[in-house]
């Protein structure tokens, strides 16, 4: 997304007439929850300004700082350990999901026997690679391709971008910089991983053409409502 990201975080690019990251905590509102954790990085503190507290959205809003190294998604969320409850969801902070956020956390919950529900699309590489196996109720494999690799047609589905993690999965975790996807390949291994498959695409403004594709969505919905 660079240069639009020059001086302004993905999260709070402007669209559909509000920064992104206003629509996606509005979301997580509606669902029911009440405390969100940010975990920022690039341009953080310009995150903390335009969103403050979480008051305007009705929520309770915290931050987690992983500083001047990159900690990647698994790094970030463990540098977050301190504010997270027994079992939390874990959305990123460029992708839209039109589905109920707070269904994942309420699957797990419902599931003691499982570590981690992860919210799936049966994509079939239309918007990105699927990395995803899934049957039983569970992911049998989660599995991203390497530059190159040919398509496995086991791998149909695609990580919606809604995890729910008990807290033991991250709190066994070193402090430092690591990846979220070999916890989710351990877990769907290890039998632990539930997939709870939605049926309406993602949205993501990681790219120029998602972030199109998103504006459209989000100013068709704004014209029906209005």
């Amino acid at each position: 997304m660079y240069p639009r990201t020059l001086e302004m975080p993905k999260f709070l690019l402007p669209i559909a007439g509000r920064p992104f990251g206003h629509h996606l905590l509005a979301r997580l509102a509606e669902a029911g929850y009440e405390e969100v954790v940010l975990c920022i990085g690039h341009l953080g503190d310009v995150i903390r300004t335009a969103i403050g507290d979480g008051a305007t959205f009705g929520l309770g809003v915290v931050y987690a700082d992983e500083g001047e190294t990159r900690l990647g998604t698994a790094g970030a969320i463990r540098r977050a350990l301190s504010h997270l409850g027994e079992a939390f969801l874990v959305t990123y902070g460029d992708s839209y999901l039109p589905f109920d956020y707070a269904a994942p956390l309420a699957d797990l919950e419902a599931h003691p026997e499982a570590r981690g529900t992860m919210s799936v699309y049966r994509n079939a590489d239309r918007w990105d690679d699927s990395n995803c196996e899934i049957g039983g109720g569970r992911v049998l494999r989660y599995q991203k391709r390497k530059p190159g690799e040919a398509r496995d047609p086991a791998l149909d589905h695609i990580d919606y971008g809604a995890i729910a993690l008990r807290r033991e999965v991250i709190a066994a975790l070193p402090e430092g910089p690591s990846d979220l996807a070999p916890v989710l390949t351990r877990l769907a291994a290890e039998g632990a991983l539930r997939a709870l498959v939605v049926t309406q695409r993602f949205y993501e403004i990681g790219s120029e053409s998602g972030y199109q594709e998103l504006e459209a969505h989000l100013g068709a919905r704004a014209e029906v409502s209005t």
